[in-house]
């Protein structure tokens, strides 16, 4: 029987507020429920309020097959939210809520086990943006013994030099898209833009950029692969980033190749950009046909 690995997502678990209603999102939730139907054990750490959003969240993650045992409740802050406004050019505009419940993660001993036991923990720069969060993610990602992913996600002014520069050198994978590339590198040489292989250098063992529906490029110190993406009627494209990062290590920690990572990775994505949300519900078959493997 294939082994049945423990993967968590940590960081932000939010609200969005979207013009239609509210609806469940954070990369961690995203990345961790499709983690769980891939067939690993999909683990979210984060905290949200002791509130009605909070306990809808709890319910909400209940629901996708997904224990709250690492989701922490805060009794003085809210639930986190982020507001969404559509311009007239259609695209959205995030108004992401300060002080919320996961701006205050804690270091407790049960996530310190679930770090010591997690194969792989997958966190970003968004949730290191209070002192006290990035300092227990920090903890976190040191005491994790197995891979370690750093989904870069950068929003807003929510991130800083120090913070990508740790990260990336703590990180086993370094995962961002083709518009944070330069973002990224001009702060970390301050000079022109350089490669995705230049990373390498701070650390990491695999870089992936992802360049939206025109596919994705992988990088190592011995070899690279390009995967063109797959075209597909998009729905919307939430969480589709953190369905490729899920892919990505779901073959990773499988010994694949870089052929094979790209590709599941890949279609992964597109399939959760032709459905709606970045928690879409699964239909009997549909996501198995999606990877090759009815």
């Amino acid at each position: 029987m294939a082994k049945r690995f423990a993967i968590v997502g940590l960081g932000e678990v939010l609200w969005d507020l979207l013009p239609s209603g509210r609806q469940l999102g954070g990369a961690p939730t995203n990345f961790a429920y499709i983690i769980t139907i891939l067939g690993d054990r999909g683990v979210v750490a984060s905290r949200v309020g002791d509130d009605d959003l909070g306990r809808k969240a709890a319910a909400h993650l209940q629901s996708l097959g997904m224990k709250t045992s690492f989701v922490q409740r805060d009794t003085e802050r809210p639930t986190g939210t982020v507001g969404v406004q559509l311009g007239r050019d259609g695209q959205p505009r995030f108004t992401i809520h300060e002080n919320v419940a996961w701006d205050f993660l804690e270091w407790t001993e049960s996530w310190k086990k679930l770090a010591l036991e997690a194969d792989a923990v997958c966190f970003g720069s968004l949730a290191q943006r209070s002192i006290q969060s990035r300092a227990t993610i920090a903890k976190f990602v040191r005491a994790t013994h197995g891979i370690r992913v750093f989904d870069v996600n950068l929003r807003q002014h929510f991130y800083s030099t120090e913070v990508l520069r740790r990260s990336i050198a703590q990180a086993t994978i370094v995962k961002m898209n083709h518009d944070e590339l330069p973002v990224v590198s001009k702060l970390l040489s301050r000079k022109k833009e350089f490669s995705a292989a230049r990373l390498l250098e701070f650390g990491p063992k695999l870089v992936c950029i992802t360049r939206g529906n025109r596919g994705s490029r992988l990088v190592t110190e011995t070899a690279s692969d390009e995967h063109p993406g797959f075209s597909v009627r998009v729905r919307d494209t939430i969480g589709a980033g953190d369905a490729f990062t899920a892919g990505l290590v779901h073959e990773y920690l499988r010994g694949s190749s870089l052929e094979k990572m790209n590709d599941t990775a890949n279609r992964v994505a597109s399939w959760v950009a032709s459905r709606a949300g970045g928690t879409p519900v699964v239909r009997r078959g549909d996501l198995w046909r999606r990877l090759g493997r009815s």
